[in-house]
């Protein structure tokens, strides 16, 4: 008999959307491979969540993005089932989508990071706390939801994912009372898929939107891809290098991306993304493509691999 999948998809966080592109994406592929597959549309009830697990499957597939599905949150219900499930477990997931605690990691593990401050909203917007330019970010999104680069006669706003332009200082700002300040680093934007402990390829990713932005990640032609990244040998093999450095650092397992700026002389890394868009625009699944691995493959591949901590 084939095995039986759930496949978690929407949720409640601001990449809602996208996580129910990725999940109808990965249900599709898996029942073509031959899977029996429960699509979950997860709603902020756990109970409701528990009833559609209900007949037990053998695999949950995570496609959720953002807060509650990839930073800990829902690995830990699916731990305490003794569900096995595919991505990261708890603490990986929970240490990646921390911005602040994963750069400390990345730093002591000999990646290099951007130079950055944890502050207040209040002291964003009382003026600059480091020479422009610089990059906000909230402490604990994904997507780039809610990140705005500040140069040199911009006002102290940032664009959310609606392209409504909120003050940062201002109670409706809606992720938290914290901010992370980044030196923007000038140069190209590489991007590294990691599979188990082998890193795909490097894309060199370009927008006209001036940065890869939520829309230039999802929408149609917001960007461009070239895989393999046209750079020079050495610095190729680095982001390779650095890419399952990092995915070992935070501890991840299965299928991670690690982001990068290079500016000609420093590949610095930005983050860790433990759950991948499964779009029809995305990365990871570009990349496996490249190495010769069809997206049935890849999310069949993950759902072998799947664990849990229990």
């Amino acid at each position: 008999m084939s095995r039986s999948v759930a496949v978690l998809m929407g949720g409640w966080s601001s990449e809602r959307e996208v996580s129910l592109v990725s999940g109808a994406t990965v249900a599709d592929a898996l029942r073509g491979a031959g899977y029996r597959v429960t699509a979950i549309d997860v709603q902020r009830d756990v109970g409701a969540m528990l009833t559609g697990l209900s007949p037990r499957p053998d695999v949950v597939f995570n496609a959720l993005h953002g807060r509650y599905g990839e930073d800990g949150c829902i690995q830990g219900l699916l731990d305490i089932l003794d569900l096995p499930y595919t991505h990261s477990g708890l603490l990986a997931s929970a240490l990646a989508m921390h911005k602040p605690m994963a750069q400390r990691l990345f730093a002591d593990a000999g990646i290099a990071v951007a130079e950055h401050r944890i502050v207040s909203r209040e002291q964003v917007v009382g003026g600059d706390v480091m020479p422009r330019p610089y990059v906000i970010k909230p402490l604990n999104e994904g997507s780039s939801v809610g990140v705005r680069i500040v140069r040199e006669g911009d006002n102290l706003t940032i664009v959310d994912e609606g392209d409504n332009l909120t003050s940062v200082g201002e109670g409706d700002w809606p992720y938290g009372d914290e901010v992370m300040v980044e030196r923007f680093i000038e140069g190209r934007e590489l991007t590294v898929a990691v599979m188990g402990d082998r890193a795909l390829a490097v894309t060199e990713i370009s927008t006209h939107r001036g940065f890869y932005d939520y829309d230039a990640k999802y929408a149609e032609g917001g960007s461009r891809h070239v895989i393999p990244a046209e750079i020079e040998p050495e610095v190729y093999d680095e982001a390779l290098r650095a890419s399952v450095l990092a995915h070992r650092t935070l501890g991840c397992r299965g299928v991670s991306r690690a982001d990068f700026r290079y500016d000609g002389k420093t590949l610095y890394i930005l983050e860790v993304n433990t759950q991948p868009g499964m779009t029809p625009t995305s990365l990871v699944p570009e990349q496996a493509a490249y190495a010769g691995i069809s997206f049935q493959e890849l999310v069949s591949w993950m759902v072998e691999n799947a664990e849990c901590d229990a």
